[in-house]
């Protein structure tokens, strides 16, 4: 397994911007997917963003619906770290957002892809 490290999470005013940490450490970095998740107070953790590689195009990434165009997820292999830039923030999305690191190369929207979580860093958006 991998741990996991998120930093980054606080207080913002709709429209805003912040940008998480996630760093890993335990297994070799560049080879996995790494993915965002969040979850809101009485609601099921769900998908936000995956940093994947292929063996035909290198590097992908997707988003979930809700957060496509506003978020950008990233990685610096030399840093062992993944980032998730947050623009345009809205109140629906405050929750707190765990990074995940997949055991594949690939990996997609469902938790049960991923086999090493972070402790999560929260995220409030004010209106």
């Amino acid at each position: 397994q991998v741990q996991l490290v998120e930093s980054g999470g606080g207080l913002v005013q709709a429209g805003g911007s912040l940008r998480l940490s996630c760093a890993a450490s335990g297994r070799t970095f560049s080879s996995y997917a790494m993915g965002w998740f969040r979850q809101a107070p009485g609601k099921e953790r769900e998908f936000v963003a995956v940093f994947s590689w292929s063996d035909w195009s290198g590097s992908s990434t997707a988003y979930a619906d809700s957060v496509r165009g506003r978020f950008t997820v990233s990685r610096d292999n030399a840093k062992n770290t993944v980032y998730l830039q947050m623009d345009r923030l809205k109140p629906e999305d405050t929750a707190v957002y765990y990074c995940a690191a997949s055991p594949r190369a690939t990996a997609g929207v469902w938790p049960s892809q991923y086999d090493s979580w972070g402790q999560g860093t929260q995220v409030t958006v004010s209106s």
